[in-house]
C-alpha cells in the first residue's frame, strides 16, 4: 500500500503589499517563509517572495495550482535590481513621448519588466471616462525597448494612490492602501451614514479621491450594535413619558430623546423654577439647575457651594422670597410688619423741589442769551 503524499502549498506574493497567489510547492521540501521564488504566471515568469505556508488539511485553496519552478539565486536577485532600475528610465520615457503625443489626460504611474525581461508593462491612467487610445504611444515604445513586447496597462485611482504612496489624510505616515491593505473592499455611502460620519467630501474622501478604505473597518461593529437600539426619528416610550429619538450613540448604547411638551409639564411639577431662593435640608440657596427627567435640582448654598437634590428632598420646602429694588420701611418692621415704600421721587430738570408734578416756568432773565446781556451792559463775567 503506497503512501499518500501530502501537498505543499505556499503563498507568494509579487510586491511588499500584493496579493498573495498560491502555488504548489511539492517539489522544495525546505521552502519557508521569506524565501524568494521563481514561478510562471499568466504574466510571464516572475520572482516574488513566500508569504505564507498553507496547510492543505485545514484550508486548501480550490482549483489546479501551478508548480514553483525553483528557489532564487543571488544572481536571481541581482538581475531582479537591473529590471527596477530600467524600470524608471521607461516611465521618464513614456511621459515625454506622451507629452510629445499631446496626451495630457494620460498620467504614466509606474513600468514592470517580468523576471527574464521579455515583457514590460507600463501602468498609466486618466481622468477621462471615454476610452483613450494609445496605438501611437505603445507603438512608439514598443520601437524604443524591442524586442520586449510592450504592453500599455490601465490602472484605478485606488492602485496609482497605493503606488505612489504618501501620508494619510488621518495623518499616518503611509496610507493604508500602501502599508497593509492588499484587496480593496467595495466602499459605499452607507458605511459612513451607519457610523454618523459628517458626509462632507473632506471627511470621507481619501488622497484618491474615492471614499476612505477606512470606513469599512469599522462598519461591522456599529451594525451588530445598532441591532437593539431604535433609529433616528421614532417615537419610543420611555418610563418617563413618550419621546422621538434625536441621536443614537451605538458604541455607549444610548439614545438621545426629545419629549412633548405636556411631558415636561408633567415632570416640572413641585420643582423650583431657576433663579428661585429655596431652603433646602442644609441651608437655603440659589437654583442653578432644574433636570425635569432626572427629577434633580442644583442649588449653590453659601458656605457649601453647589449641591444637588432630588424632588422627594425638596418636598415640602418653601421658596424664599425675592427682595426687589425697593426699600424697606424699618420702623414698621418694629410692629411685626414689614412695609415696602417706593424710594422718593426724583426732580427733574424745570421742577422746583416741593409738590411732585409741579413745574415752575422758566422766566425771561432765563431765557436770555448772549444778545440779552449785551443789551444790559455787555459781557457777563
Amino acid at each position: 500500500m503506497g503512501m499518500t503524499t501530502i501537498q505543499n502549498i505556499v503563498g507568494v506574493r509579487f510586491s511588499k503589499v500584493g496579493k498573495i497567489y498560491h502555488f504548489d510547492a511539492t517539489s522544495l521540501s525546505d521552502v519557508k517563509t521569506g524565501d524568494s521564488v521563481v514561478v510562471e504566471t499568466a504574466r510571464g515568469w516572475q520572482l516574488g517572495e513566500v508569504a505564507q505556508v498553507v496547510d492543505p488539511i485545514v484550508n486548501k485553496p480550490e482549483g489546479d495550482l501551478k508548480a514553483v519552478s525553483r528557489l532564487a539565486t543571488p544572481r536571481d536577485l541581482l538581475l531582479r535590481k537591473v529590471w527596477q532600475v530600467r524600470e524608471l528610465d521607461v516611465v521618464e520615457a513614456a511621459r515625454k513621448r506622451a507629452e510629445e503625443l499631446k496626451l495630457y489626460n494620460v498620467k504614466i504611474i509606474s513600468a514592470e519588466y517580468s523576471f527574464d525581461g521579455s515583457r514590460l508593462a507600463i501602468m498609466y491612467s486618466t481622468d477621462s471616462e471615454e476610452k483613450v487610445d494609445l496605438k501611437s504611444l505603445r507603438s512608439d515604445m514598443q520601437k524604443i525597448y524591442t524586442p520586449t513586447q510592450v504592453e500599455m496597462r490601465q490602472i484605478g485611482p485606488r492602485d496609482v494612490a497605493k503606488i505612489i504612496g504618501g501620508m494619510g489624510a488621518c495623518g499616518l505616515e503611509k496610507r493604508c492602501c500602501s502599508a497593509f491593505l492588499t484587496d480593496f473592499s467595495s466602499i459605499s455611502i452607507r458605511m459612513a451614514k451607519e457610523q454618523g460620519i459628517s458626509l462632507s467630501p473632506t471627511e470621507i474622501t481619501g488622497m484618491c479621491g474615492r471614499l476612505r478604505c477606512c470606513l469599512i473597518y469599522e462598519y461591522d461593529t456599529y451594525t451588530e450594535l445598532r441591532k437593539g437600539l431604535p433609529k433616528r426619528g421614532k417615537h419610543i416610550t420611555t418610563p418617563v413619558g413618550e419621546g422621538k429619538v434625536l441621536d443614537v450613540s451605538p458604541l455607549r448604547l444610548r439614545c438621545c430623546l426629545i419629549y412633548e411638551y405636556d411631558t415636561y409639564t408633567e415632570l416640572r411639577k413641585g420643582l423650583p423654577k431657576r433663579g428661585k431662593h429655596i431652603t433646602t435640608p442644609v441651608g437655603e440657596g440659589k437654583v442653578l439647575d432644574v433636570s425635569p427627567l432626572a427629577g434633580t435640582v442644583r442649588v449653590e448654598i453659601p458656605e457649601l457651594g453647589i449641591r444637588e437634590f432630588t424632588k422627594e428632598e425638596l418636598s415640602g420646602t418653601p421658596e424664599v422670597p425675592t427682595v426687589s429694588a425697593l426699600d424697606i420701611n424699618v420702623a414698621d418692621s418694629a410692629a411685626g410688619e414689614a412695609r415696602l415704600t417706593p424710594p422718593p421721587a426724583q426732580s427733574r430738570p424745570g421742577e422746583q423741589p416741593g409738590t411732585p408734578g409741579e413745574v415752575k416756568p422758566f422766566g425771561p432773565q432765563q431765557h436770555e442769551g448772549r444778545q440779552g446781556r449785551r443789551k444790559r451792559g455787555g459781557r457777563r463775567h
